[in-house]
């Protein structure tokens, strides 16, 4: 027989058993685990090395809400296991027994625990419930209301996003396999109650702290562990990545990107071919989601008595997370998802202007959030938080296939950085958590011009130097405001009175916050049925720095089926009258006629009305 027979035979064996773990791996049911098997399993502990440790199985937990959703119990050895207990980051870590693939492990044994006994979230149970063709429903899962607070933050994660639970909620809900003992003192109905999944370490670079612990103190409630960072991309001295993307590597989900970071990471379980399967519990469980996937670099393990954890970075990106499941993520290697592009621009007196890039996940609602969290963090970072600023706000937001959304205003007084940063943030949520079409929101651009004193204002007096005006004339309205300072302000707007008016008037003058508020009681105007609509209603948006004037008749007039009809006669309004059981039907007791703005440089409060009495000659 000559070499060369038997050489190949022996190079492709030889090939295939170093390849087994990552290429075609084949895969162990629970139902050939026993107790006493020892598996390896395989994670990243410092830089981009892929260690071993060992997993003794224990046991496997049965029918754990529900049938066939199982845990596979496992006391970990080796590395720095035996000094930090199961380590956040550690989200799957596969493990092989005799070379094939178990599961990842995912689940931690309460706190304080003395040894590293995990969960291990089996591979059938990861894969199926991964499908990568589903869509995610319209509409946003959870409602933030803008400016956000620590409280409100968490307390809206808590009520929409509440996974991070033990793994059973009733003693009764679990089992342990038949022939195994109690765990530490603890049967298998207790073991349930107390595993919940391993935290997962929260990338935060170029986050101010008292936001850092706004947001982080929210996303810790939903199973993460805040920690520092830095820019995506390894460093000079830091070791390069061992090839192509394989099990046992760490892997991040991001969610900014740009001048900020941040992002969670974990450890990927199973490749195969392009599909890549991690963490073995879910993140927040949104379902079918477009998050870029990347590298991630582990500076270290820090132990603690609390929970150890991976000290990590987010790196380039390699995919698109695609399913947020209850037993694992899932995604695609190759191109990264299509983020939203936010720009924002700072003008100071007290330097030059500043431009800074972001890029944040295109979400219905971690869109929005990732957006007003980079706002308000740039603001805060070269702006003071605390006391008395003004901010001017310019710019829009590009909608794919519609118009864009125009921002034009000014927000003064003790949080005025907060309200700024949820004037621009408040449409985009109201956009891309719509019901009647998924929003392509194509970029945001805006522009803060600062200044760290308040520029408010009260409106005190107007008047009309000719209370007799002749219908069809233009007269100067005077309008009286008296600034913050005590200083007064008089400005003076031309109005046209139509030449159809007649008899005596109102000229109402009122700030766009008190206007919008009388509106929206008396016209019981519908929601909007449509994006274009919506987008519309947006623009119309009164502004802090504008006196509105309406003049008034006394004319009664209707809103029907959201439409205003004004001056409509007796004849008219019986008929409606007798029709508005329907509730298509809200009568009016005074008609505009004209309307003008006012604008101003300063945030105007309050509301005055003025009786004017019009002649036709």
């Amino acid at each position: 027989m000559s070499i060369r027979r038997l050489v190949l035979p022996l190079f492709a064996v030889l090939l295939g058993v170093s390849a087994l773990p990552f290429a075609a791996t084949s895969q162990m049911g629970v139902n050939d685990i026993r107790p006493g098997m020892v598996g390896v399993g395989r994670t990243v502990f410092d830089g981009t090395h892929v260690e071993e440790f060992r997993a003794h199985i224990i046991g496997v937990l049965e029918n754990v809400i529900g049938t066939h959703r199982n845990l596979i119990l496992a006391k970990l050895e080796g590395g720095p296991l035996a000094n930090t207990g199961v380590i956040a980051g550690m989200s799957g870590s596969p493990v092989y027994i005799d070379g094939r693939l178990i599961g990842a492990v995912s689940y931690a044994l309460g706190s304080f625990s003395k040894e590293p006994i995990a969960g291990i979230t089996p591979i059938a149970e990861m894969t199926d419930s991964t499908t990568f063709n589903d869509t995610r429903p319209l509409g946003a899962r959870v409602k933030v209301d803008y400016p956000i607070t620590q409280d409100t933050l968490t307390a809206a994660f808590r009520k929409a996003l509440n996974w991070n639970r033990p793994f059973a909620d009733r003693p009764n809900d679990s089992q342990l396999m038949t022939g195994v003992g109690a765990v530490a003192g603890l049967g298998g109905s207790q073991l349930g109650t107390l595993l919940r999944p391993i935290a997962t370490p929260l990338v935060m670079s170029g986050f101010e702290p008292e936001l850092a612990e706004v947001f982080g103190s929210a996303f810790r409630e939903q199973g993460f562990i805040p920690t520092g960072g830095s820019a995506a991309g390894l460093r000079a001295g830091e070791a390069p990545y061992e090839g192509p993307l394989k099990p046992g590597d760490a892997v991040g989900v991001m969610l900014v990107g740009g001048d900020l970071q941040l992002g969670g990471t974990g450890t990927v379980t199973h490749i195969d071919g392009d599909r890549v399967y991690a963490f073995g519990h879910p993140m927040y469980n949104l379902g079918p989601i477009e998050f870029p996937m990347t590298r991630a670099y582990v500076y270290t393990v820090l132990p603690s008595l609390f929970s150890s954890m991976k000290l990590s970075t987010t790196g380039e990106i390699i995919g698109t997370v695609v399913q947020d499941r209850a037993t694992a993520i899932a995604g695609r290697l190759g191109a990264g998802p299509r983020m939203i592009p936010v720009t924002i621009s700072l003008e100071s007196s007290r330097g030059p202007k500043q431009t800074f890039n972001f890029r944040v996940v295109n979400d219905q609602l971690f869109g929005p959030l990732m957006t007003y969290a980079s706002i308000l963090n740039t603001l805060g970072s070269y702006e003071r938080q605390f006391g008395s600023a003004t901010f001017t706000v310019r710019g829009s937001t590009t909608v794919k296939k519609h118009d864009a959304i125009a921002f034009n205003n000014l927000f003064s007084g003790d949080q005025a950085s907060m309200n700024a940063a949820a004037y621009v943030v408040g449409p985009i949520t109201f956009l891309m958590g719509n019901d009647y079409e998924k929003v392509d929101v194509e970029g945001v651009n805006v522009t803060f011009a600062t200044a760290e004193e308040p520029k408010t204002a009260m409106l005190e007096r107007v008047w009309l130097d000719d209370p007799r005006p002749r219908a069809g004339r233009t007269v100067p309205l005077k309008v009286l405001f008296r600034t913050y300072r005590g200083d007064e302000v008089v400005r003076t707007l031309p109005i046209e009175i139509p030449a159809n008016a007649s008899g005596t008037l109102s000229l109402l003058v009122s700030d766009g916050a008190r206007l919008g508020q009388n509106e929206l009681r008396e016209l019981r105007s519908p929601q909007p049925r449509s994006v274009d609509q919506m987008i519309k209603a947006l623009n119309r948006g009164r502004r802090n720095n504008t006196l509105y004037v309406k003049l008034l008749g006394s004319e009664a007039g209707a809103v029907v089926n959201g439409e205003l009809l004004s001056s409509l006669p007796p004849s008219v309004l019986g008929v409606l009258e007798g029709d508005r059981n329907s509730g298509n039907f809200n009568p009016l007791h005074s008609a505009t006629m004209a309307e003008w703005e006012l604008p101003t440089e300063y945030a105007v409060a309050g509301s005055r009305m003025l009786t004017i009495t019009v002649s036709q000659n």
